[in-house]
């Protein structure tokens, strides 16, 4: 791939060689298949177009520092994916069903991974869409499982920088008993125009609120919440919260450094007494958060202009262990041979 310049690739689509996708119908699951077909035949009145009824995930391969191909827990988004699924229901392809179709299309898109030492990876989207036709809103009989890969470069342009994120009470990502627990696009589409607010305002992300209350964090834009304090890593507990693969792989490490771990309903007032912050995701990994701007008091929580010390070990580590530089003792790590 020698018309790629791997070192300053964005955070975009680019198409690759293959796809995958696999049918379910008649009650079973049909053989996977190659495609180098961008597009999806549909019936006009497919669940997915007028229900929603779809579901996605989000993972990365890695070429490592030893060359070797990495995935990175899999199996965990395989699980995610199937409890997005029975929330949503539909039919989920099983987790040794979901790691060997990543792997294949991993393999034969191997040439579009890029060289270690670029800070880019190989990003996979597996996606779930109920395909047949239903004009009464009830549960598709027919989903298509297909999963697609591009190259890709760092979700911010800014890079592992802090950046400045603002409270936003105007909008919600999700309702306290809805579907913020599962990777739906419905919770993504209702964050594009918060999203729009916080960049006009001169942010890069925005802080949610619980819907109830307006009083706790849920989430930080896309992704998990994290603040550092007194050797303990915390972060918010709630239903309207994505089970970030990342953020449970850092209650690990974190763990693993010897701080405290609580994960728990954060008060934002408490921003004022977190050391660090951030948010962390499969996408970014982690974006440290420099400051918070609520305008509703007028009021600043800022954490520093440089990257926290634990947060920086949490990147470091994290990362080591995903490009293989560091002991992946806790056998987080699928190599694709």
């Amino acid at each position: 791939m020698e018309n790629i310049d791997w070192g300053n690739l964005g955070f975009s689509y680019m198409k690759a060689d293959y796809n995958l996708r696999c049918y379910y119908r008649d009650g079973k699951w049909e053989e996977m298949t190659l495609s180098q077909d961008e597009h999806i035949p549909m019936h006009i009145a497919a669940t997915c177009l007028h229900y929603g009824q779809e579901a996605f995930e989000g993972l990365k391969a890695y070429r490592g520092v030893d060359g070797e191909i990495r995935l990175f827990r899999a199996d965990e988004n395989a699980k995610r994916l199937k409890s997005s699924a029975d929330y949503l229901m539909m039919q989920a392809p099983s987790v040794d069903m979901f790691v060997d179709a990543v792997t294949k299309v991993v393999k034969a898109n191997e040439r579009f991974i890029p060289p270690y030492g670029t800070g880019a990876s190989l990003y996979i989207r597996p996606l779930l869409i109920g395909t047949g036709a239903q004009v009464g809103v009830s549960p598709s009989d027919e989903y298509l499982f297909v999963i697609f890969v591009t190259p890709v470069g760092p979700y911010y342009k800014s890079g592992f920088n802090p950046m400045k994120v603002i409270v936003d009470r105007d909008h919600d990502r999700a309702a306290p008993l809805g579907t913020g627990h599962v990777k739906t696009g419905g919770n993504y589409v209702a964050s594009l125009l918060s999203a729009s607010w916080g960049h006009d305002m001169g942010y890069s992300s925005v802080i949610y609120l619980d819907a109830k209350e307006k009083r706790y964090i849920d989430e930080c834009g896309a992704a998990n919440f994290f603040g550092i304090k007194n050797g303990t890593y915390v972060t918010p507990k709630s239903h309207s919260v994505l089970p970030s693969i990342t953020n449970l792989s850092l209650t690990q490490l974190a763990e693993d450094l010897g701080l405290t771990v609580e994960r728990r309903e954060v008060d934002l007032a408490e921003l004022a007494t977190f050391e660090e912050a951030g948010s962390c995701g499969t996408a970014a990994v982690i974006s440290p958060i420099g400051s918070v701007y609520d305008p509703k008091e007028d009021i600043t929580y800022s954490f520093g202009d440089s990257v926290g010390k634990v947060t920086t070990e949490l990147y470091n580590r994290l990362c080591g262990i995903q490009y293989g530089e560091v002991e992946d003792t806790h056998n987080w790590v699928t190599i694709v041979k």
